[in-house]
């Protein structure tokens, strides 16, 4: 027997120090708290609406110190410490256990009551976890469940088929911006808490330039945003070189070679890391399976398709897929596909020459701004997707699809010189639009720019506008008005 009772409980009193002290240790809950833990925590208290959390997000953005924060506030609001249990999925003794017997092993020798709270870790590795939660919620009616994983689909999947009405799945990008700035302490912006980027297009040019004269204290923070970017630890550490090292092996290696292989059962592991390689390489651009099949010779276009899939699966890239803008044709449907993170691709290219070269920086910025604009709207939009079509087949970099409202353009022109032409898709579409955004490079780069159709766009440098967009999330903004 590789596992035993005594074994698994060994396991969980060394995951639950609270049953003894009855609190969590500090350097497990971090004093800084992301915007998905007051999600999860308000999903978790609702009274009227019981439902399982699970937090779905790629390796290292955070969710299992969200789930040590929840129970140390279970813990301060009177929660009884025998009641909490945190089980890792991951470990291995565990993983050989069945589920059963992990919960039994705690209910015979910690707490027999079934009012508890389960926070379970990993929980994809963890065979029939699905059926398991959908046991607990169905006999348990006073028990609450907190999961995390980092293959989403399995999740979802899992959540459309036995959660139904039963889970709320809650992503968990990598930080944006804003959460950087305040997790590394940067003095900041001195700007109104309802600040929303559209209001500025209605702003007088004073009240615009005094707006970006405090915005201009993060500017000298964006590139190592972009290089180190989302991951707290990682932005928190002293040696930068040793944190992409750390996001190589850690975030990239340990999902390309051991999570998604484990999961999906794939026996050539090489082949998933040169489509991985591939797509860091085109991130931002328009992806064609044919073009990879043709790159890498011998890999079927099932192969490419599948594996295309996994990788959004474990949350390390995105797929941006066509629009359909009012009476345009719009081209035969390819994704553009961006890595989740910049720094992950930065971190996998290992090109110093990146920050430098302008067509380089710019795929950075725009999968920066896709980041951001997609975790900022995903529960509100039907998409966040791109344009292509008309006569001239002119492309709108990223289009928010609003169901039953006109949606929001963005363009990304992080250049010296971001013209923009009267015949450009965001100036001849801006008719159908909300909104059309220029994100820029340049501070000075800021303001309304009047097309020829009399509407205005709005200019703002990149900086800014994933700024603003952290500090409207923040403030539990969601909309566009």
């Amino acid at each position: 027997m590789i596992t035993s009772k005594e074994g698994i409980l060994k396991v969980l009193t060394a995951y639950n120090p609270w049953w003894k002290t009855g609190a969590v240790n500090p350097k497990m809950t971090r004093a800084y708290k992301r915007f998905a833990f007051y999600e999860a925590m308000r999903r978790l208290n609702e009274k009227d609406i019981r439902r399982s959390v699970v937090l779905t997000g790629t390796r290292r953005v955070g969710k299992t110190t969200i789930q040590y924060q929840m129970i140390e506030a279970l813990l301060l609001s009177g929660v009884a410490p025998q009641r909490i249990v945190f089980i890792s999925m991951d470990h291995p003794m565990l993983k050989l256990s069945q589920f059963q017997e992990v919960l039994e092993c705690y209910h015979e020798n910690v707490y027999p009551e079934q009012d508890v709270y389960y926070f379970f870790d990993e929980v994809q590795y963890a065979q029939d976890w699905d059926r398991w939660l959908k046991t607990i919620y169905d006999t348990q009616p006073e028990t609450r469940v907190v999961a995390t994983g980092s293959a989403s689909p399995a999740l979802i999947k899992g959540s459309r088929e036995s959660g139904a009405g039963r889970w709320s799945v809650i992503q968990v990008p990598t930080m944006s911006f804003y959460e950087y700035c305040e997790l590394i302490g940067v003095d900041l912006p001195d700007i109104p808490k309802d600040l929303k980027v559209t209001s500025l297009l209605y702003m007088t040019q004073i009240e615009r330039s005094q707006i970006m004269l405090q915005l201009s204290k993060v500017q000298n923070h964006f590139m190592r945003y972009l290089q180190i970017g989302g991951f707290p630890e990682l932005a928190l550490a002293d040696n930068d070189i040793m944190a992409q090292q750390i996001m190589r092996e850690d975030v990239v290696d340990k999902v390309l070679k051991r999570d998604l292989p484990s999961l999906y059962s794939i026996r050539n592991a090489t082949e998933l890391e040169r489509i991985f390689l591939y797509l860091c390489n085109v991130s931002s651009e328009i992806v064609s399976i044919e073009a990879i099949t043709k790159e890498l010779n011998g890999v079927s276009r099932t192969t490419v398709e599948n594996y295309i899939q996994y990788l959004e699966s474990a949350n390390l890239i995105y797929q941006s897929w066509p629009v359909d803008m009012v009476g345009k044709k719009v081209l035969k449907a390819s994704p553009k596909i961006y890595i989740s993170d910049a720094a992950i691709r930065n971190a996998v290219l290992m090109d110093d020459s990146i920050l430098t070269d302008t067509t380089e920086m710019g795929k950075v910025v725009e999968t920066a701004v896709y980041k951001h604009v997609a975790s900022f709207y995903y529960q509100f939009a039907t998409s966040v997707g791109y344009f292509r079509g008309g006569r001239k087949n002119k492309e709108v970099d990223i289009v928010v699809d609003y169901p039953n409202i006109k949606n929001i353009l963005l363009e990304v022109k992080y250049r010296e010189n971001a013209s923009i032409s009267d015949d450009d898709a965001i100036v001849e579409l801006c008719d159908e639009a909300c909104a059309s955004i220029v994100v820029t490079k340049k501070a000075s780069d800021f303001g309304i720019h009047n097309t020829k159709r009399n509407k205005n766009l709005l200019r703002i440098p990149a900086f800014a506008f994933l700024y603003l967009l952290g500090n409207a999330e923040k403030h539990g903004y969601r909309g566009i008005e």
